[in-house]
């Protein structure tokens, strides 16, 4: 076994261990533990975000910060995949 694989049981063991199970209601909503939205910051607004299989629940405003910050690096991303194709 590699380090890089202890590293990564290592990783999963701690994110994954605040993780439960919520069935949604008759209505399709969830219920967020408490903990986990203390963790999170998470008090009145959310921001729901999709990550391929998974989704995400942001604070609105640490949501709105993270994706300011990050705007200039995908703009550069975006501008690097355009100009390599081919037409």
């Amino acid at each position: 076994s590699s380090v890089t694989d202890k590293q990564a049981r290592n990783y999963s063991r701690v994110f994954l261990s605040g993780a439960t199970d919520e069935l949604p209601d008759k209505q399709g909503r969830i219920s967020i533990p408490a903990s986990l939205r203390t963790y999170a910051g998470l008090d009145r607004d959310v921001a729901v975000i999709g990550v391929g299989r998974r989704v995400e629940i942001w604070d609105l405003v640490a949501w709105e910060t993270y994706l300011a910050a990050e705007e200039g690096n995908y703009a550069d991303a975006a501008e690097g995949v355009s100009s390599n194709r081919t037409l």
